[in-house]
């Protein structure tokens, strides 16, 4: 939008609006009943018309923000890029703790050790002075190719420092795609530990912008021998540390606009693309977000999550610009409540995938333990969401009682939760609440938008929603004839979710077809999501408009919502369901959990050699389905949407065997081919069930 007319808009609008009110439940913005009506108000959000004069009244702001979007933390106006929003943290938090980690030299585990903000300013001042040394010139593409650890940490900090663009290579991304991610970006610089330098030395010859090999926590007498033709050096991280720290330069600072980060999203099908984002669109993302949260230095974050992720990423540059403490695990998820326990955290991000398994895990917990522990927990569990329900505090001794020895799971501190990256079920958000007594906001956003594009407001009672937009970016609803979702839908407005704003990706790199094909003339990205207004301004996510597939009587079905419904059924660790339009039902590969599937088993007497002949079973195939009928029911399946036929297996779906991308979403092109045998008999299986009917 020109910025004139944007700015006339405003102007317009603004003259026609009351002064904000201190009561979000009757609105943050208000009208003036004597002029025109120039905005409409949904509690959380604003609804403006797209075009002052003709425009449909169909665009969403935040209510936090409802005039002007926000491009900048309100309290810091000068932090315009990440450097900035490093210094200005440094500069207020110097001696407090940043970053810590278990893992010592020797490679041993032991309790967290930190480094401060000043001490880590220092490092990333020697690995950016040290990239200058060995001749990096600005703006180069620098890998980082490891999980999370203080070194990512700092390298990303040198980067920014340094005006070089960091571009994160998930570790487990095969071979193949980590050769064409350096190559399509040019990655003069590869940040690795031991273990993927053995992965990169086998087609290191087919890199050829590469220039500098830098392994974090290697020692230099054991760097490999490389060929002196290649042209390429191998050195420790602290070698480059200290070479920088001998001849420190001054910063390089970049501007807003410049490139921060390469993201490379692998997505469900084709070759990954290359999300640009600046340093402006980031710190947008996060100063929006920030209007609602209250973190600080005394709080203490755990950082699991896979930073090379968007929704980690942005997660740091939050917790920085709070001085928050940042505490990486050890890198094997199996070890992470031990993690927890340790460094007891009190700011907690995760995905539905894990907050599912609490769930599971607590349920099937308390059923197991029975008689009077049973009773207890449902009586305390009762007790408290009748009182949330009504707007009460719930009495302090259920959390005494029952609920301690859960919140111990996660350390016994957790006063504030977040879940991303998929839709999180409404009981299981609820059930979490009640359980660990704190806040827990559900967000919804995409790398394409540096993250965040909605977030639960702190404060709102109501689930099974993903929020009011981030006041970084306004949020609009197109219809898609195909899929019967409208805009005009009553009693709900439908339909694919747009999104624009300081946000939004500058493009994907060095591919401009496709960036038309997501961004419109008018600056809107068009996500492929589809989504509803729930009264008060909500978003809700309901259907996906790319992963949709119609069955042979024509019903079009999205499977992914239809996955999170099962993923509550205890039997239930994954689940992929499938359909097309040469049959009339929907089958499923459940990978089960083995533990409860051993239980069901004993309860029914049922003996077998191994879990692989269990599995197998037609008594235990019958079984899930049963409860996955029952879950159906409560989510209020329709008839076409629940699975006729299900197969089991115990290999998990995962990004080793090619099942799931990096952000755990399932590759369907890839799991048809790999279950086809699995799919072919199903079909045939329910197509001799209704031969003999």
């Amino acid at each position: 939008m020109d910025p004139v007319v944007a700015e006339r808009r405003l102007r317009t609008i603004s003259r026609h609006l009351s002064p904000l009110s201190d009561d979000l439940a009757s609105s943050q913005l208000g009208t003036n009943p004597t002029a025109g009506e120039f905005a409409n108000v949904q509690g959380y959000s604003v609804v403006l018309p797209e075009k002052l004069h003709t425009g449909k009244w169909n665009v969403y702001r935040s209510a936090h923000s409802p005039l002007k979007l926000i491009d900048r933390f309100p309290n810091l106006p000068e932090v315009g890029t990440l450097h900035d929003n490093f210094v200005s943290a440094v500069e207020r938090f110097r001696d407090y703790r940043y970053l810590g980690t278990r893992i010592r030299p020797d490679g041993t585990v032991g309790e967290y050790k930190w480094m401060t903000y000043g001490e880590t300013s220092t490092s990333r001042s020697a690995i950016g002075s040290g990239l200058i040394y060995h001749g990096i010139p600005q703006g180069s593409s620098i890998g980082l190719y490891f999980i999370n650890r203080p070194e990512w940490i700092i390298v990303d900090h040198a980067c920014s420092a340094y005006s070089y663009v960091s571009v994160p290579l998930y570790d487990t991304l095969g071979p193949d795609a980590v050769e064409f991610i350096v190559n399509h970006a040019s990655v003069q610089v590869i940040f690795c530990v031991p273990q993927t330098l053995s992965i990169l030395l086998s087609f290191l010859s087919k890199l050829p912008s590469v220039r500098l090999i830098v392994v974090v926590g290697g020692v230099d007498e054991n760097m490999p021998p490389l060929q002196s033709t290649n042209g390429i050096e191998v050195i420790a991280f602290s070698k480059l540390q200290s070479e920088g720290q001998k001849t420190l330069q001054p910063f390089r600072p970049p501007k807003p606009d410049d490139i921060a980060t390469i993201c490379y999203t692998s997505g469900t099908t084709g070759t990954p693309k290359g999300v640009v984002l600046t340093h402006s669109s980031l710190i947008a993302n996060v100063a929006g977000s920030s209007l609602s949260v209250d973190f600080g230095p005394s709080d203490v974050y755990i950082s699991y999550l896979p930073l090379a992720h968007i929704y980690e990423r942005v997660n740091q540059i939050g917790l920085v610009h709070y001085g928050v403490a940042v505490g990486f695990y050890q890198g094997d998820n199996l070890k992470l409540i031990d993690d927890l326990a340790v460094l007891r955290p009190t700011l907690f991000s995760s995905v539905p995938r894990l907050y599912n398994r609490i769930y599971a895990g607590i349920i099937n917990a308390v059923k197991e333990s029975g008689g009077m522990k049973e009773r207890l927990f449902n009586a305390a569990f009762n007790s408290k969401r009748k009182a949330l329900l009504n707007g009460k505090s719930p009495s302090p001794i259920w959390d005494r009682l029952v609920f301690k020895k859960i919140k111990e799971k996660l350390g016994g501190r957790v006063r504030f939760m977040s879940s991303g990256a998929s839709p999180l079920s409404a009981d299981v958000m609820e059930f979490l609440r009640i359980c660990f007594g704190c806040e827990i906001l559900e967000g919804y956003g995409m790398t394409e938008t540096s993250c965040v594009i909605s977030v639960m407001d702190i404060g709102d009672k109501l689930i099974g929603h993903v929020g009011s937009p981030n006041p970084s970016i306004e949020i609009k609803l197109v219809d898609v004839p195909e899929m019967n979702y409208t805009s005009d839908d009553v009693p709900y407005p439908r339909g694919e979710i747009c999104v624009r704003g300081h946000s939004v990706f500058r493009g994907y790199y060095k591919d401009e077809v496709q960036t038309r094909e997501v961004i419109d003339d008018d600056g809107w990205l068009h996500t492929g999501d589809i989504g509803l207004w729930l009264p008060g301004g909500r978003l809700k996510i309901i259907d996906r408009k790319k992963n949709i597939f119609k069955l042979a009587q024509g019903e079009y079905i999205a499977p992914e919502k239809i996955e999170n419904v099962y993923a509550k059924c205890k039997f239930v660790a994954q689940c992929f369901v499938y359909g097309d339009s040469f049959n009339s039902a929907l089958v499923a590969v459940v990978c089960v959990e083995p533990e409860v599937l051993k239980s069901w088993a004993a309860s029914q007497g049922i003996k077998y050699d191994d879990l692989g002949q269990l599995v197998k079973d037609p008594r235990a195939r019958a079984a899930v389905l049963a409860e996955m009928d029952e879950v159906g029911k409560e989510a209020q399946l329709r008839g076409f949407e629940y699975v006729k036929a299900v197969t089991l297996v115990l290999e998990p779906f995962t990004l080793e065997n090619g099942l799931l991308t990096p952000t755990f979403k399932i590759k369907r092109p890839q799991a048809k081919a790999y279950f086809a045998k699995e799919i072919a008999d199903m079909y045939a299986q329910l197509s001799s069930s209704s031969e003999a009917i």
